[in-house]
């Protein structure tokens, strides 16, 4: 690993740590020329996932667009940013783990909104509307009368 103040080749790693849930390594290291403290991130590198949308155009996976979607929907609820993350972390090894190289966007909303469904009913609502298209009131109370059956099975 090259310093990124010296781009000298021998440093020493002082401290490593796993984040993201076991999904990286980051390591603190120290150049040995010039002595630069900086952090480094190791990740395994995973084939590119390609989402099919509904119109069947294609387009890179993009993880940030998962938390942006989890954010909105859990503005102002009990879901706090490391549970949105973890979720985002599981959908994502759940995507990888198809063994697909493309994967429908209707199977991400399925999964965010499962997810979604176990953390807030007020978070998995303004998700499934979003995504749902509701554009009346019985959208909404036909979502709000599965929760309740759910509710009712556990």
């Amino acid at each position: 690993m090259r310093c990124a103040k010296c781009n000298q080749t021998e440093t020493k790693v002082i401290e490593s740590r796993d984040v993201a849930g076991g999904q990286a390594i980051r390591r603190r290291r120290e150049c040995l020329k010039c002595g630069f403290r900086y952090t480094t991130y190791e990740r395994t590198e995973r084939p590119r996932l390609v989402v099919v949308k509904r119109d069947g155009t294609r387009q890179s996976f993009d993880r940030n667009k998962i938390l942006s979607g989890i954010d909105k929907a859990a503005e102002k609820t009990s879901i706090t940013a490391l549970q949105r993350e973890e979720m985002v972390n599981d959908i994502e090894q759940k995507l990888y783990a198809t063994g697909e190289a493309e994967v429908p966007s209707t199977l991400i909303g399925e999964l965010v909104m499962n997810a979604l469904a176990d953390a807030d009913d007020v978070a998995y609502v303004r998700f499934a509307s979003v995504y749902r298209h509701f554009t009346s009131i019985q959208g909404f109370q036909r979502e709000l009368d599965r929760i309740k059956e759910r509710a009712a099975r556990s």
